[in-house]
C-alpha cells in the first residue's frame, strides 16, 4: 500500500464510490476483475474500485452469481469467460467452510480449489488471488486443540497449509493471506456472525478494505508497481543519537537497551536487502563521522557495503534522492524514504510527490510495525538475481570508476570482454523473465505486463512464438538476465510484441547485438519484413526512436517495419558467451 495514495481504509468512505473519477483515468489504466465467492461481494465493489482509483486504475469488477464458483469456472462458456477478465478474485469464506466440515466435506476442499485453478488456467486466466481462511474462533478443546488434532480449527490451520502448497507449482496462483488480517485485527472482532447470518457478509465492514487493500496489492505487484530502494536517514532514525556529537561509539545501536529499536530495524532493512531491495543513504552529516560508524562500531548491523548509494553532506535532501535516483537509475515511485524528521519528510512530499513517504512514528520501537503495516514491499516472484541486486549495483560503481579512466568509449567497451548469452525462454528462468516484463519500463517499446504463466505459454509455442531472453557477464561480474525479445512468426513477417532491457546495460551495444540476431532469425526463417511496436507511456520516451534509429518506417509512430533487405549488421563489441541452439521456431 502507497500511503502518499491511500489516506485510510474507513469502509463507510470507500463504500461510496463516484463514477466521475473513471473519466480522469486513461484506457491503459483499465483492469477487468473477476469475484467469486462464497459468500458475498457486493460490499467489495466500491471498495476494490475507489482503492483502484487511488492507485490510477479504473477496474471493471464481474460479480459472479452467490456461491457459484464451479458453475462459472467449470463452464467454458460462462460470463466469467465472455467478461474476460485480467484477474479473478476467489473469495472463500471460513463461515461457509464450517458447514462442510461438520458435514464431512472440509478434507476435500483443496482437491476442489485446485480443480477451480486449473480450470481457470486451461482457460487463458493468468492471474487467480485465492483468498485463505481467517482461523475460526472455537476451539471445543481449549488450548488443547492444537495437540488433539481434530477439530475445525486444526483442520482450517491444515487447509491453508495445503492451499499455500498447491500454488508452488501454479505459477498464476497467488495466496491472499487473509488470516494474517484476521490475526492482526484480531478475530474477536473479524468475525460478524449477525451480518453473515443475515447476508452471508464476509467479515465485519470494519476490516473488508483491508482485505480488498491485500487484494489490491498482490494486483500491483503484478503490473511492476514495486519499491527498490529505501532510502533512509541516520541520526534518530537509523541509530540513535546524533553521531557527530556522540562519536561512533556513542551512538545507540545495541542489542539491548536504548538501541535496541534501532538494531531491530537495522536488522528488518538487512532482511529485505538479501530479497533484493536496494540500500541507500541519504544524511545531512559529515561523511567522514558516519563512515566512522559504519566502520568502528561493533554493534552495527548494516555495514556501508549493504548500501548501494549513499549521500552525506549538507545539501537539501529532495536534491540528495535526486541524485541517488539518477546513480541507480530507477523510477521515483520505486523510492521509499524513511526519515525521523517531519520537516524533511513533507519537503520530500512537497518536492518529489512520486516517492513514498511514511509516516514514522515518534517511537523508534515502533518503526518496523509502522513499516510492515503499510505492505510496501508486495511482490509476486522472487529470483536469483533478487539476492544478488545490490552486489549488481556494486559491480556497475566498478565499471563507472573505469569508464572515467578512458578517454575513448570503444576503448572503454573492449575493456569490459563483454559475453552475452541469448536463448529461449526455459522453466528455471521464468521467474526473472516475468520480473523483468513487470518491473521494466524505461527501456519497454510496449509495456505490457505479462505474468508468469504468460511467459510459460509463450515458451511451450514452438510453431509461431519465438520468445528470447539474454544474459550478460563481463570482467566485473554477473549482469544477470537483462533483455527480452519476442517474436511472433505471421505469414512472411516476424512480429515483435515485446522488447525491453534493463537500463543498467545502456550504452554497453546489447541492443543493436539483438537486432542482429533477430535479423537472422528472420532470414532463417524465410521471412521478408520484421514489425516492431511502439506504445508510448509516460515512462518509456527513452525509446521512442528505438524503431527509426535501426531503419524501421512507420505512418502511425506505432506500428514500424523494416524490410529485412535494408538492414545493415550493426558493429558491436560483445562476444558471443556460448552456442544456443533452438533459438528459432
Amino acid at each position: 500500500m502507497n500511503p502518499n495514495r491511500v489516506a485510510d481504509l474507513d469502509y463507510h468512505r470507500l463504500s461510496r464510490y463516484d463514477k466521475s473519477r473513471d473519466t480522469a483515468l486513461t484506457a491503459n489504466n483499465q483492469i477487468r476483475v473477476a469475484l467469486l465467492s462464497n459468500a458475498a461481494t457486493q460490499q467489495f465493489v466500491p471498495v476494490l474500485r475507489n482503492l483502484f482509483a487511488a492507485n490510477g486504475m479504473t477496474a471493471a469488477i464481474y460479480e459472479a452469481p452467490f456461491d457459484a464458483i464451479e458453475l462459472q469456472v467449470l463452464d467454458a462458456a460462462s460470463e466469467l469467460y465472455r467478461f474476460a477478465p485480467h484477474v479473478v478474485f476467489i473469495l472463500t469464506a471460513t463461515q461457509a467452510l464450517r458447514s462442510s466440515y461438520y458435514e464431512g466435506r472440509a478434507p476435500s476442499e483443496v482437491e476442489r480449489l485446485c480443480r477451480v485453478w486449473d480450470a481457470l488456467a486451461s482457460n487463458g486466466i493468468a492471474q487467480v488471488v485465492q483468498a485463505n481462511f481467517a482461523l475460526p474462533y472455537e476451539r471445543p478443546f481449549g488450548q488443547y486443540d492444537l495437540k488433539h488434532g481434530q477439530s475445525f480449527y486444526r483442520a482450517v490451520q491444515q487447509l491453508n497449509s495445503d492451499m499455500a502448497r498447491q500454488t508452488v507449482e501454479r505459477r498464476g496462483v497467488f495466496i491472499c493471506d487473509v488470516e494474517s488480517v484476521a490475526s492482526y485485527v484480531g478475530r474477536g472482532t473479524w468475525f460478524d456472525d449477525r451480518l453473515w447470518d443475515i447476508g452471508k457478509t464476509f467479515c465485519n465492514l470494519e476490516h473488508l478494505p483491508k482485505v480488498c487493500q491485500a487484494l489490491i496489492d498482490i494486483v500491483l505487484a503484478g503490473q511492476g508497481r514495486a519499491i527498490k530502494c529505501v532510502i533512509v536517514d541516520l541520526d534518530d532514525t537509523l541509530w540513535g543519537g546524533i553521531v557527530g556529537d556522540a562519536g561512533p561509539m556513542g551512538i545507540e545501536i545495541g542489542r539491548h537497551g536504548p538501541g535496541e529499536p534501532f538494531h531491530r530495524f537495522q536488522q528488518y532493512l538487512l532482511t529485505l536487502k538479501s530479497r533484493g531491495i536496494l540500500l541507500a543513504v541519504c544524511s545531512k552529516n559529515n561523511i567522514d563521522n558516519v563512515l566512522a560508524a559504519f566502520e568502528q562500531n561493533p554493534e552495527m548491523v548494516l555495514r556501508r557495503p549493504d548500501f548501494s548509494a549513499f549521500v552525506a553532506n549538507w545539501n537539501n535532501k529532495a536534491e540528495n534522492i535526486r541524485a541517488i535516483q539518477e546513480q541507480l537509475n530507477i523510477g521515483f515511485d520505486s523510492l521509499v524514504f524513511l526519515d525521523d524528521n517531519p520537516f524533511e519528510r513533507n519537503l520530500i512530499r512537497r518536492l518529489l510527490p512520486e516517492v513514498v513517504v511514511p509516516e514514522l512514528p515518534t517511537d523508534p520501537a515502533e518503526y518496523v510495525r509502522c513499516i510492515c503495516e503499510l505492505n510496501l514491499f508486495e511482490c509476486t516472484a522472487v529470483s536469483k538475481e533478487d539476492e544478488q541486486r545490490s552486489e549488481l549495483y556494486l559491480q556497475e560503481m566498478k565499471r563507472q570508476e573505469l569508464r572515467q579512466s578512458y578517454t575513448d568509449i570503444t576503448d572503454y567497451l573492449r575493456s569490459l570482454d563483454m559475453r552475452i548469452t541469448v536463448e529461449r525462454f526455459s522453466s528455471p528462468k521464468l521467474a526473472r523473465i516475468a520480473q523483468l516484463f513487470q518491473r521494466s519500463n524505461q527501456f519497454n517499446l510496449t509495456t505490457q505486463r505479462h505474468s508468469e504463466s504468460d511467459c510459460a505459454r509463450m515458451m511451450e509455442d514452438s510453431a509461431a512464438c519465438i520468445p528470447l531472453c539474454a544474459s550478460l557477464v563481463d570482467a566485473y561480474g554477473d549482469y544477470g538476465l537483462i533483455s527480452i525479445v519476442v517474436a511472433w512468426i505471421e505469414r512472411d513477417a516476424l512480429l515483435l510484441s515485446d522488447w525491453l532491457m534493463s537500463c543498467r546495460v545502456l550504452g554497453r551495444g546489447v541492443e543493436q547485438y539483438l537486432m542482429n540476431r533477430v535479423v537472422e532469425i528472420a532470414k532463417d526463417n524465410g521471412l521478408q519484413v520484421i514489425k516492431g511496436e511502439y506504445r508510448a507511456t509516460t515512462k518509456n520516451a527513452l525509446v521512442k526512436n528505438f524503431w527509426s534509429d535501426f531503419g524501421f518506417q512507420s505512418t502511425d509512430g506505432a506500428t514500424w517495419i523494416l524490410p529485412i533487405k535494408d538492414y545493415a549488421a550493426k558493429v558491436v563489441l560483445i562476444q558471443e558467451a556460448s552456442a544456443v541452439a533452438s533459438c528459432v521456431a
